[in-house]
């Protein structure tokens, strides 16, 4: 496979910016097709993105566009339905996050590509944005010695200002989304600790519904401990004053701790000798550097950046923190 040629199923406000221009702009990758249920927005985002192709039916965009590889964008109420037929269909798969509403959707998912000579990536896209990479180089060098405790806060308003401005608001309907905010914030979030600390030893927590402003729960609460013996901590509030809206991750070590923030542009760590403060330029397109990795994935000449093997572990946390026995 010397080209990679993507359709786009669900051409929304996440591919606008955030990784939808970049499928033309990597080595060796190009976007033909784009397919969005409104046919009307589906032809005019083909024509802002010089895309030669557009559909509104995703069936007919994996069989009649000449595509080797698909990007799922639509909300996660279709991931499954769409990755099972594209994988049925020999194509490669790059699915957004969350990968699936919970574990057991994913895990069907898993099945499939067994049963697939295709392959499937998850765009926990923050894996290869410089910033993240730079703390994992602070953790991984130990410049603040041994991690002891990770504390997360995500507190934000009813409606964050963090969260797309849509026509209709998915993300707080259960059915579509898998949940409310938390469900499409802490994958980030969750993913990272999983990329930074490694396997899980165990996992708990618990969610509720405080505001009732919609059906879905608004304030999650849970701790991971790690096999290596980290310990994170994360809470995660949408129904705080605007004012005392927080996005802040703090790695205590043995030696000081490392500040930052999920959704913002720098690090600061301390330690006794050393107080600083290093901002970052994102990517134009923040999910290209990760769109770089799959391309290469997807032509066999490198690693899976984020396996559907990965994305299990993320949503079994993601399930035992919000499904209530």
């Amino acid at each position: 496979m010397s080209n990679i040629n993507w359709g786009i199923i669900g051409c929304g406000n996440v591919t606008e910016l955030k990784s939808g221009p970049a499928f033309k702009k990597v080595a060796d990758s190009d976007l033909i097709a784009v397919m969005r249920r409104d046919a009307e927005k589906a032809a005019d985002y083909a024509k802002r993105h010089l895309v030669n192709q557009w559909y509104s039916d995703a069936e007919k965009l994996m069989d009649e566009a000449g595509i080797n590889a698909v990007y799922i964008a639509t909300p996660p109420s279709s991931h499954l339905k769409y990755a099972l037929s594209a994988l049925k269909k020999g194509l490669n798969v790059y699915v957004e996050k969350p990968v699936t509403r919970n574990a057991a959707e994913a895990r069907a998912i898993a099945e499939a590509i067994k049963q697939s000579n295709s392959k499937l990536t998850v765009a926990h896209y923050r894996r290869a944005v410089p910033m993240f990479l730079a703390v994992k180089e602070l953790i991984d060098t130990k410049k603040i010695g041994d991690i002891r405790t990770v504390q997360i806060r995500m507190w934000q308003s009813r409606k964050p200002a963090l969260i797309a401005d849509v026509e209709t608001n998915w993300r707080v309907n259960p059915e579509l989304s898998g949940g409310g905010y938390f469900h499409d914030l802490a994958p980030h979030q969750l993913d990272l600790m999983l990329y930074y600390f490694g396997e899980p030893e165990k996992y708990h927590g618990f969610s509720l519904n405080q505001s009732d402003s919609t059906t879905a729960d608004d304030h999650v609460c849970g701790e991971i401990l790690f096999k290596n013996k980290v310990v994170v901590n994360g809470s995660w509030c949408f129904n705080v004053a605007e004012s005392l809206t927080t996005d802040t991750c703090e790695i205590v070590g043995t030696k000081g701790k490392i500040t930052f923030p999920f959704f913002g542009n720098y690090i600061n760590w301390k330690t006794d000798t050393e107080d600083k403060t290093i901002t970052f330029k994102h990517p134009q397109h923040i999910q290209q550097p990760m769109i770089e990795k799959i391309v290469t994935y997807f032509k066999n000449e490198g690693p899976n950046p984020c396996s559907i093997e990965e994305a299990i572990v993320l949503m079994d946390i993601m399930d035992a923190f919000t499904i209530q026995d």
